[in-house]
């Protein structure tokens, strides 16, 4: 379902987006859904803490339930591609939702099992719909305009961003009148009902058919993702382990902890700007290029970082360094859509997915390794060199003829 050719505006801007017939309902349901993500993982932690009264036992549930989310993203998008979002997506939202539903019951009161409430987190996040990817593919239908496309993938980015800042936000409001185990019931709600609508907007199609091959309709993989995937996982790296390495340096400046939101804030910010800018920009590099770049200038601003004198010297150096951040995943997805047909957009939007969300749950890890051996300059200079690395990996993949199959 695209926009004719003789409707698309001279002059593509973040209104034309949402000018698209069925751009802005599809967009508004599919953010109400995605909330849920934002609120779900906080609600998890605290709902479990308070029921277990442990730490560990709650940090391995959140752990245990965010690996079943990222690992299986292709495979649920695989769902979508195969019989399309309508059949795939609510079925999805129905399980996850009512698994949520177990969880509120499991952590409402203290003394639930631990093995348990990790059993239904595993089992919560196996189901979670990919309603990012399913969104992404479904712009990628609606836009023909590559120009409009880039747009609407930038505004995605900013706004799926903003709802990981709402989303808890929204849990600590939550948390101050009742249980934390509401927050998932809420997620729950935001999940189903936001999904029934985003699947019954006029935008949304039925199952495409499958591209055939030589082997009787198996596939070997979608190929041109080697690049995009491999710079989301990089940028998913520095992101986790910038946050750690704020902590660090803050609370050894200070000793003041409190002034970390600041300083991490200023990272979102920086983001949510340089993926505005990003998308009104008219570039006429191709998008490989591009993506390489952002990579690149994300890598040294933050190995810079590691020489601010202060902390909101620091904060600047943050808000530098996030103004690539939600262009270089804007720009890994649009790479991954050109790189699909048709039939494997979901997928491949959802092998990128993966890569940054399992770069931010390993960078956090590997950081602080690091931080009790090295001095921490030299932790920012390895954190930047993380996602240096991926846009070697990048611009070494572009020289090849035939691309890596993921």
């Amino acid at each position: 379902m695209s926009a004719p050719a003789s409707a698309r505006p001279a002059a593509p801007s973040y209104a034309a987006v949402l000018r698209v017939p069925h751009a802005r309902r599809t967009f508004a349901t599919a953010l109400v859904g995605r909330l849920s993500y934002g609120t779900v993982p906080l609600s998890l932690l605290l709902a479990t803490q308070r029921a277990t009264g442990s730490y560990a036992a709650s940090g391995a549930v959140l752990s245990l339930y965010g690996a079943a989310v990222v690992l299986l993203t292709p495979a649920r998008a695989s769902l979508v591609d195969r019989h399309g979002a309508r059949r795939a997506l609510f079925p999805l939202a129905v399980a996850h939702g009512g698994l949520l539903c177990v969880l509120a019951a499991l952590t409402w009161r203290t003394g639930a099992p631990v093995p348990l409430i990790g059993a239904a987190g595993v089992l919560a996040g196996a189901c979670a719909p990919p309603l990012g990817p399913t969104m992404r593919a479904v712009w990628s239908r609606l836009l023909a305009d590559r120009d409009l496309l880039r747009r609407a993938y930038s505004l995605d980015g900013v706004a799926e961003e903003l709802l990981f800042v709402s989303g808890p936000a929204l849990v600590g409001v939550l948390v101050a009148w009742t249980v934390p185990a509401s927050g998932l019931l809420l997620g729950a709600l935001l999940l189903v009902v936001g999904t029934a609508a985003f699947v019954t907007s006029p935008a949304m199609t039925g199952p495409r058919p499958r591209s055939r091959t030589g082997d009787g309709g198996r596939r070997g993989g979608v190929r041109g993702l080697a690049a995009p995937v491999v710079v989301a996982a990089g940028t998913g790296l520095t992101i986790s382990g910038v946050e750690l390495l704020v902590l660090a340096r803050v609370g050894g400046d200070s000793g003041d902890t409190d002034l970390v939101p600041w300083v991490l804030g200023a990272l979102s910010v920086g983001s949510a700007l340089g993926g505005l800018a990003n998308g009104a920009i008219d570039w006429r590099g191709p998008a490989r290029t591009r993506l390489t770049g952002f990579a690149v200038a994300l890598g040294l601003t933050i190995a810079a970082a590691g020489l601010a004198p202060g902390v909101w010297t620091l904060a600047v150096a943050m808000a530098c360094a996030g103004v690539f951040i939600a262009p270089a995943l804007t720009t890994a997805y649009l790479l991954a859509d050109e790189s699909a047909p048709a039939s494997d957009r979901t997928r491949a939007g959802a092998w990128v997915n993966m890569a940054v969300n399992a770069g931010s749950s390993a960078g956090g890890l590997t950081t602080g390794a690091l931080l009790g051996h090295l001095p921490l300059p030299l932790c920012f200079a390895l954190t930047g060199a993380t996602a240096l690395g991926s846009a070697g990996v990048a611009l070494a993949g572009g020289r090849r003829r035939e691309p890596a199959r993921v």
